[in-house]
């Protein structure tokens, strides 16, 4: 196998031929603004690119930079974020804007160490911000990034990230980091594809020992835990107008600050009425579980003391999410 310098110059020799066109994405060095960065980084966490681009390109239109971000409304922010999931990411952003504004001048922090203390900003956001924005030497490291090393080296054992990142840090660009990193996420995204990999087009092709012994489909080992699954209700409960009665959630986790219909996780109606069964269902799978809500209705004028009665022309004024958003197509 080549040494790690004359690996880097294959990769970002082919990623300069071969780079995705990406709206937050700059070619040869660092991104222009950080922001763009942070925000690109922060939506691509569980997300994919082809649903990221449409987001962020509305996200920046509405917030195109941290002092409209921090002085909108954290609904507002909710309902651009809407239908991306994982919505804890949307408030730590609105923090995370707010706290830049107020004690950093508007101005991105370029050490590690005070990045890790903003709110929202973990250990591969920080090294996304700095590779990507700030052309340091960072290893950024990803799925993409984990399965093509995985497969370079040939690791036929379960994934240890901790290895993973030594073998990435000894094979990132001293000099081109940002350029690197962009190039083997892109390589992973286009060519060391999860099925079917693109092996002929890899700069990497000679020296990749699951492409030597023909063990691309075995590597990478990654044991995925067991998700739990529920069966529960969702009650569509309409007034004489025919509004239906919706709620913000105010339970801390995921889903917290978002409108919903009421529901449950088990096949219990949360109060007795003459329900009638819609016999539709909507299914949703969150991180550690599977969800399928039967939808049910009822009528009544008297809203809960949580709750609030709107129109279906409303619906698009409330912070949904993915699975209320579900629910919203059915009706």
């Amino acid at each position: 196998m080549k040494n790690n310098k004359e690996l880097s110059d294959l990769l970002v020799k082919w990623y300069y031929q071969n780079a995705r066109k990406l709206p937050w994405r700059t070619v040869g060095g660092a991104h222009f603004d950080a922001y763009q960065v942070w925000i690109s980084e922060i939506m691509l966490q569980q997300t994919t690119v082809k649903t990221v681009i449409g987001y962020f390109e509305k996200w920046m239109t509405r917030f195109p930079n941290l002092e409209t971000l921090a002085q909108a409304d954290i609904e507002e922010v909710l309902l651009y974020w809407q239908g991306l999931g994982y919505y804890t990411r949307a408030r730590k952003i609105h923090e995370c804007a707010k706290v830049l504004t107020q004690k950093y001048q508007g101005k991105f922090l370029r050490e590690r160490k005070e990045l890790l203390k903003l709110p929202g900003i973990g250990p591969y956001s920080a090294s996304s911000i700095l590779a990507f924005a700030f052309n340091q030497k960072e290893t950024v490291i990803d799925g993409n990034v984990i399965r093509v090393i995985s497969r370079l080296y040939g690791i036929e054992t379960q994934v240890d990230k901790n290895k993973i990142f030594e073998l990435g840090e000894h094979l990132t660009d001293e000099e081109r980091p940002a350029d690197y990193a962009s190039g083997i996420m892109d390589l992973g995204a286009t060519v060391c594809t999860p099925q079917n990999p693109k092996c002929l087009l890899c700069p990497w092709q000679k020296f990749c020992i699951a492409n030597q012994k023909g063990l691309q489909d075995k590597i990478p080992l990654i044991k995925k835990p067991e998700k739990k699954s529920f069966e529960g209700y969702v009650h569509l409960i309409k007034d004489s107008q025919g509004r239906f009665l919706i709620r913000k959630r105010s339970e801390k986790g995921l889903l917290h600050g978002l409108y919903e219909f009421f529901w449950t996780k088990e096949k219990k109606p949360i109060f007795e009425s003459s329900w009638q069964n819609k016999n539709q269902t909507v299914s949703h799978t969150f991180t550690h579980f599977h969800l399928t809500l039967h939808l049910i209705e009822t009528h009544t004028d008297t809203p809960f003391s949580d709750g609030i009665f709107v129109s279906k022309e409303e619906f698009s004024n409330y912070p949904f999410s993915t699975l209320m958003k579900k629910v919203i197509q059915k009706i």
